[in-house]
Parts: C-alpha cells; sequence; structure tokens
C-alpha cells in the first residue's frame, strides 16, 4: 500500500486480491471506465485509490436470481 497526500492507494496486485481477480480483469474494469486508475511519478505504475476499489467490491452483490429454465414456464 502506498500513502500519497492521506490517501491509501493499492498496487495492481493489491487491488485484485482485494476484488478477488486477476489483473487482466482490473485492467478490463479500467479500459471501460468501471475503476480509475493512477500513475505513480514518471514510471508506468499504477495505482488505485482504495475507497473506490472498496466501493466497488461493496456493489458486488454475487449472483442475480435464479431464471427458470424456458422449458418450466413455456406452455403448450
Amino acid at each position: 500500500m502506498v500513502i500519497l497526500d492521506g490517501e491509501q492507494f493499492l498496487t495492481v496486485e493489491e487491488a485484485a486480491a482485494l476484488m478477488g481477480v486477476k489483473r487482466a480483469t482490473l485492467y478490463a474494469y479500467v479500459s471501460r471506465g468501471v475503476l480509475k486508475s493512477y500513475r505513480q511519478g514518471m514510471k508506468r505504475q499504477r495505482l488505485y485509490r482504495r475507497a473506490e476499489v472498496e466501493a466497488l467490491v461493496r456493489l458486488d452483490r454475487g449472483p442475480g436470481p435464479a431464471i427458470p429454465a424456458a422449458e418450466d414456464w413455456i406452455r403448450d
């Protein structure tokens, strides 16, 4: 974890572990605008604001309601 100006930032490995996803999934979230990444210094390393990552984790409510199979609700 990195603290900048009193805010906590996570590395890609830390953010992915907290979310329970692979690095590639984290990068996909950034490319789709679901999560924002921040550049650290002159390096290509990206950081993720901990509060934003935790907010995204809280949005995950698990699988949606079960949808019955079509043959269970279609009538002849």
